[in-house]
């Protein structure tokens, strides 16, 4: 099976287990399973197969075949070690959403799991995607599955959330969409070619304005889907209203693709422009950590102050991407696989309560250590691991863009570092206003996680241990997109 043949299997598992549904319930979520087993295997397959090879191409998969050849339109696939990772994350986070809403989703499963699976292939496919056309066309296929689980499955007010969920992805994507034109159109006038593959288009470079400008088309693109301040305001929403599944997948996949463009797209095709940039964006990530981490301390919503608390950890992101350094972006990478198992086990958690309680107000829980001590070693965990907690994921990552940000700014440093004492007073606030103090007596009966619920929460502990204790092996598949970062700058 190549990069096709997995993207195929994910939409056509869609489609059976959407079929399935119809001919036996509840078969639909045995089929997602089944699907995201097999590209699993297939994905660890490849990589066992490269690393019993001579290891001397960093590339673990690729496949190009024509499409639209009149437009230099391909169906160009490749799989570097950061493309490996970021699909290793979505797979395991896709059988992570189909288990936390088992019991969660009672009406037409078979469409949910066409929905989330399709928006799995589209994420896929983004990763991948070498051709800017079919990068595009990807980045559009999972935004239109993730709009329908949150508005048909979503909480009370999920057809506002959904809407300004498609409003502000779609129309920042019309903006990438003009630059990858514009883009297209100067390399037609520089070769006398039309061209949307990325190796093609490295070698045009734009100058002056017109650079700064299609940069901005793509910066501003991703940068809503980090996503960074001021573009956030509607993750807080479709976090909010959306179902347990969409709010993993939103938080631990999605978000990483706003990351994944800025570290394929923006800086290798804009290097002069990226540079000029540099401190207004590490700027913005700056902000992006201290209001993010603000406005989570202010909440009273579980799923808001987990939402906002992905602003303030993806801000890392963003200084470590534009502090040029191998170090910083190593770091944002390590962030980013991080903040993925983190964030998605701590909605995971916000969806259990609420489906066991009702609610999402803080003010309604408290004691529920009692009632539900699996629960709360969990949520105590992740919440700790989020804070940067030495010898866990999240600390790595947040470390290294720090150690790369200081060689840069000292100032946007220390921003960023006050932003970790944040996290560490609103993690524990959320810990001790759900799990701590005075038993609510309306939680009494609650009931506690199970073997299901655990296994999964159980994954994740260990691969944020596994990240913290051994970051080597997510440092060695980031670094030659660090060292070509690096490089890239002028």
């Amino acid at each position: 099976m190549n990069l096709l043949g997995l993207i195929t299997l994910l939409l056509a598992g869609g489609v059976a287990a959407w079929a399935g549904e119809r001919l036996k319930p509840g078969v639909s979520r045995w089929i997602s399973l089944a699907t995201l087993a097999v590209a699993m295997l297939w994905l660890a397959f490849v990589y066992l197969s490269w690393a019993a090879g001579s290891q001397t191409n960093a590339l673990y998969a690729m496949q190009i075949l024509p499409w639209i050849p009149r437009f230099g339109i391909s169906v160009h696939l490749e799989m570097d070690g950061l493309s490996l990772m970021l699909v290793a994350l979505t797979l395991f986070l896709g059988v992570i959403a189909i288990v936390s809403s088992w019991t969660e989703i009672e009406s037409r499963q078979g469409f949910f799991q066409f929905n989330l699976m399709w928006t799995l292939a589209g994420v896929v496919g983004v990763f991948t995607a070498l051709d800017l056309f079919l990068f595009f066309f990807f980045w559009e296929v999972m935004l239109i599955p993730m709009y329908f689980l949150i508005s048909i499955w979503g909480h009370e007010n999920r057809g506002y959330a959904s809407m300004k969920f498609f409003l502000f992805t779609q129309i920042s994507g019309l903006l990438m969409l003009f630059a990858i034109l514009v883009l297209v159109y100067v390399h037609w006038r520089a070769t006398g070619n039309f061209s949307f593959d990325y190796y093609d288009l490295l070698e045009t470079r734009p100058e002056g304005d017109l650079a700064m400008w299609l940069m901005l088309g793509f910066f501003v693109a991703f940068v809503v889907k980090l996503p960074g301040v001021p573009f956030h305001t509607w993750l807080p929403d479709a976090h909010t209203q959306a179902p347990t599944a969409g709010s993993v997948l939103l938080a631990g996949i999605l978000l990483k693709t706003g990351a994944y463009g800025l570290i394929r797209f923006v800086v290798p095709l804009f290097p002069e422009a990226a540079l000029q940039f540099q401190w207004p964006a590490m700027l913005l990530g700056a902000v992006s950590v201290l209001y993010g981490g603000y406005m989570a301390f202010s909440q009273n919503d579980f799923k808001r102050l987990v939402a906002y608390s992905s602003v303030s950890h993806m801000g890392f992101v963003l200084i470590g991407v534009f502090a040029f350094n191998v170090i910083a972006v190593q770091g944002a990478i390590v962030q980013m696989i991080a903040h993925g198992f983190s964030t998605a086990a701590l909605f995971m958690m916000a969806g259990a309560l609420q489906q066991r309680l009702h609610t999402r107000d803080l003010s309604a829980m408290g004691g529920l250590w009692k009632y539900a001590p699996r629960m709360g070693v969990m949520t105590l965990f992740f919440v700790v691991a989020s804070l940067g907690m030495p010898g866990l994921g999240n600390f790595i990552g947040e470390f290294l863009v720090l150690l790369g940000a200081f060689k840069v700014s000292v100032s946007i440093t220390v921003a960023a570092a006050i932003g970790i004492i944040v996290a560490a007073v609103y993690g524990l606030l959320l810990m001790q206003r759900s799990f701590q103090g005075e038993p609510n007596d309306k939680v009494a009966t609650m009931v506690d996680f199970g073997a299901r619920e655990m296994s999964v929460m159980l994954l994740m502990m260990a691969a944020l241990i596994a990240v913290g204790v051994y970051p080597q092996p997510i440092i060695d598949l980031a670094d030659p997109v660090a060292q070509l970062i690096s490089r890239g700058s002028p």
